[in-house]
């Protein structure tokens, strides 16, 4: 029997072994005592000893909260705080209209001063530490440049366009547009493009909205017809030089003004890479540290860089090829494990290595594979700190200690907070 005909004779009836659907509990309200921050955005609370994390909320506070997402035979349940019996001093009116239950997914912490939002973010990173490294930290999430406010600090926006044309923004854990006027985190710029303006036509499923530090803003609507052409950005450091990249609108970059020049100070101030060295950039995108740590270990050093989206690749190679680094385009981990990496770094060690992983973290072969090349100093750049501390994990187990770390607030409102670990082998 072929499977289509075995599908079918079985129709109607549940596969073999799965479970029956168990009732839904979205749009149940419940009356919870909040208590501490949360990894994600949100709060802990418990319910006749069921965990709810629960958005839009703050520690210390009473609230009425309904259930977006979870069953009667949930693990968790999902819930945003829709009314506020007994309100925390932190809280405040969201200055953006579009923040709040069942609006716009961007934010998770318009309700609070930027501030106090920093301290929760210091929170969550202290405990990632201590629960998945065992790491007893004190931590600090510092401001970047520039920021007073947590306001108007984006360059790059990703719109949606909804069945009616109109510009928005998703709903949180969603798929549902939410439309919009404005961005209160976009930098005016965004607005003045008229990405939020006007009626969109039929086939656009989306707005890309680019304000790069050199030249005019770019709108690449989706999908695309045609790659859209690079922008430049321009990181000028006060001790460690300029350099202007080439990046594509769709390829990752830091999206507030002040986060490259001010992570790559930081790394290269740690790591302090001397002339002669081999350094490897791994994940380097568009070649942002391989170019200033290229100056840093001059003619006489090597400096490889690794990254496995094709076309970051392409423009790393654009940007840093005048100085002599070695990219390669592939999967960190496949070509550490081969003999690619050092062949191209000359040697079987690396003296630094900076790191700066997607979301999920390098993982423990990558840590491994690092290690085995025995650099003096390893910079950590993560944007997860659940990812980090799981890596820092598998580093303490290879030899290599965490020297510092810094955290920096570089996406103001949101719950995201990026941090940069510095690694060196271990004493002893």
């Amino acid at each position: 029997m072929s499977r289509r005909q075995h599908g079918r004779g079985r129709r109607g009836r549940r596969p073999a072994g799965r479970p029956p659907q168990a009732p839904t509990r979205v749009g149940e309200r419940l009356t919870l005592d909040v208590e501490k921050v949360a990894h994600g955005g949100h709060c802990v609370a418990r319910h006749e000893g069921q965990v709810v994390f629960v958005r839009h909320a703050l520690p210390g506070e009473r609230v009425v909260a309904e259930i977006t997402d979870g069953t009667t035979k949930s693990r968790f349940l999902r819930a945003d705080a829709v009314e506020v019996l007994s309100a925390s001093a932190e809280r405040v009116v969201p200055a953006c209209p579009w923040s709040g239950p069942g609006r716009c997914g961007g934010c998770d912490w318009q309700h609070t001063t930027v501030g106090y939002s920093r301290e929760l973010k210091a929170q969550v990173v202290r405990e990632q530490l201590q629960r998945l490294a065992g790491l007893d930290r004190e931590v600090a999430v510092e401001p970047l440049p520039g920021d007073a406010d947590g306001m108007r600090w984006r360059t790059r926006v990703e719109l949606t366009i909804d069945r009616g044309g109109r510009t928005g923004l998703r709903a949180h854990r969603s798929h549902r547009v939410v439309p919009v006027e404005d961005c209160a985190i976009a930098v005016p710029q965004v607005a003045e493009t008229g990405a939020f303006s006007g009626q969109w036509p039929p086939g656009v499923s989306g707005v890309d909205v680019v304000v790069p530090s050199v030249g005019e803003p770019v709108m690449v609507t989706l999908p695309e017809l045609d790659p859209a052409p690079s922008v430049r950005e321009r990181v000028a450091t006060t001790s460690y030089g300029t350099h202007e990249l080439e990046v594509s609108p769709r390829g990752f970059w830091q999206v507030h003004p002040a986060a490259a020049r001010t992570f790559v100070e930081h790394v290269l101030q740690e790591l302090d890479p001397r002339a002669g060295e081999r350094a490897l950039d791994l994940y380097c995108g568009v070649g942002l540290f391989a170019a200033f740590l290229a100056d840093r270990v001059g003619p006489d050093g090597v400096v490889v860089g690794i990254e496995g989206d094709e076309r970051a690749a392409e423009e790393a190679d654009l940007n840093t090829g005048a100085a002599g680094v070695r990219l390669v385009c592939g999967d960190v981990e496949e070509v550490l494990a081969s003999p690619v990496a050092t062949e191209e770094l000359g040697a079987s060690h690396a003296d630094v290595v900076v790191l700066d992983p997607p979301r999920s973290g390098a993982g423990r072969r990558v840590m491994e594979r690092v290690a085995a090349l025995r650099p003096r100093a390893v910079a950590y750049v993560a944007c997860d700190p659940a990812a980090l501390a799981r890596d820092l994990s598998y580093a303490a187990e290879l030899g290599y200690e965490l020297d510092s770390l810094r955290a920096f607030d570089a996406f103001p409102m949101t719950h995201h907070v990026e941090c940069i670990a510095v690694l060196r082998p271990a004493a002893g």
